[in-house]
């Protein structure tokens, strides 16, 4: 399945006056190449689960995705116990943010709306015969442009399951609701789910892996 790379461009998200001075000076260099060196977002860390023992416990939350989504934790972070086969929980690597422009003119940087970024990830598994049923959470931001407004922004996401060749096998559509405040130019979002899916005989659940992407058939998405 084909995807597009989605180009870093500086938003006007910082909240001290050093912060603003750099992106007073980066703002220039982004609209003109649409680079990433002094991009405000940090891209995707994901966080990873150790393989312990079959049993289930749950420890992925809401809660603790968000806590890391704003204090950006850097390093390996374990949020939740896996057992020992279960599949990778990952960022689609293409689609970890989303850019949203005012109609016809994508690709504009004074145009854009908003970002929205996924920067944490998380899952924990049961394995049982021919099937697995896992609880995912992730979490990130979404980042005020020049044309945004505050307010309630929908993020339309896609979660892929694919096989052990990577074929996409299943597709569910998600619907995200984040606030941006009056007084701030980000707003923060979390998420947890639960999905389960069957495997055939023989085939370790290890060589699956579920994606969590961004929806770039969005409407002014670029």
């Amino acid at each position: 399945m084909p995807v597009k790379d989605v180009d870093g461009v500086a938003l006007k998200s910082s909240m001290t006056d050093a912060a603003w001075r750099v992106g007073k000076v980066c703002w220039p260099l982004m609209v003109a190449f649409l680079v990433t060196g002094c991009a405000v977002s940090q891209i995707t860390k994901s966080f990873r689960s150790k393989p312990e023992a079959q049993t289930w416990t749950p420890k992925v939350s809401e809660e603790r995705l968000l806590e890391a989504a704003k204090t950006d934790t850097s390093g390996q972070v374990d949020l939740a116990s896996a057992a020992a086969e279960c599949p990778r929980f990952t960022v689609w690597p293409r689609d970890k943010m989303l850019t949203i422009y005012e109609a016809g003119r994508v690709g504009d940087g004074l145009a854009i709306m908003y970002r929205g970024e996924i920067t944490k990830a998380a899952r924990e598994c049961s394995i049982a015969p021919g099937r697995v049923t896992m609880k995912y959470g992730f979490a990130g931001r979404v980042l005020l442009g020049p044309r945004g407004s505050p307010g309630e922004i929908k993020l339309p996401l896609k979660v892929h399951i694919t096989d052990k060749s990577r074929n996409i096998v299943s597709t569910e559509n998600v619907q995200l609701a984040v606030t941006i405040p009056p007084d701030n130019p980000v707003g923060f979002f979390s998420a947890v789910r639960n999905i389960s899916f069957s495997v055939p005989t023989g085939v370790p659940p290890s060589e699956y892996r579920v994606f969590i992407a961004f929806d770039q058939g969005t409407p002014g998405a670029g």
